[in-house]
């Protein structure tokens, strides 16, 4: 399997894709792929978001956006599998992964779609807060995504009835978690695209929260067309 083009396979036959994955078929080379073809399209984006501070930072925003999405895979993966088999579960660790690489995959190569878009925008603007923000828009669509089609394949995963309720449940729960840890360590490990008023830093200290700086870019945005 082409690791580039595995993401092709699972937007055009995302049924035989899961139902390979429930049989155990080529899992190796599926998570591979996966791996691969999300850390490209992931560092191609992060490139995209810190050119717009200096190269340095392109650099260091396409090293750490992987790296962001596969660490927050490693913390959340043995939580949705133990609660998974607390509910009758059938599935192995390796499933579960390769289910969420799918997401992640998925999320990816949206992100990589979007691009064009936040080029266009950073090429026409100079309004920091509004590109951050346009850009929170775009991982939070992707990000959806990504979701869906985490769900689907959960569906077709299904084993046993019993329990099946309550593993829609801890799905749903597992995604909230997913989406918590990963926002956080995004803010732990900033910047991604970096403030033109500062210097390079390959990190930020820590203090406050990704939402706090969300609301204050909203407000700041607002009160600039309010001034205007």
């Amino acid at each position: 399997m082409n690791d580039l083009a595995v993401i092709e396979q699972i937007l055009r036959s995302r049924q035989q894709f899961f139902e390979e994955i429930r049989d155990g078929f080529d899992l190796r080379p599926k998570v591979r792929s996966m791996l691969v073809s999300s850390f490209v399209f992931l560092a191609i984006y992060g490139a995209v978001l810190g050119s717009t501070h200096s190269p340095a930072q392109a650099l260091s925003s396409a090293v750490k956006l992987p790296i962001l999405f596969l660490v927050t895979l490693l913390v959340c993966v043995p939580t949705l599998y133990f609660f998974n088999i607390l509910f009758g579960s059938d599935q192995s660790i390796a499933q579960n992964v390769a289910l969420i690489l799918t997401a992640i995959a998925v999320t990816a190569v949206l992100l990589v779609s979007f691009a064009p878009i936040s080029i266009f925008f950073l090429l026409t603007t100079s309004q920091y807060q509004f590109f951050k923000l346009l850009n929170v828009a775009i991982f939070g669509i992707s990000g959806v995504m990504g979701v869906v089609f985490l769900a689907q394949g959960m569906r077709v995963m299904r084993g046993s009835e019993a329990g099946e309720t309550e593993r829609r449940w801890v799905l749903r729960l597992w995604m909230f978690l997913y989406a918590f840890v990963g926002s956080q360590l995004a803010w732990t490990i900033r910047p991604f695209i970096g403030a033109p008023s500062m210097q390079f830093e390959l990190f930020r200290q820590l203090g406050g929260n990704f939402y706090t700086n969300i609301f204050a870019s909203l407000g700041e945005i607002l009160g600039f067309f309010i001034v205007a």
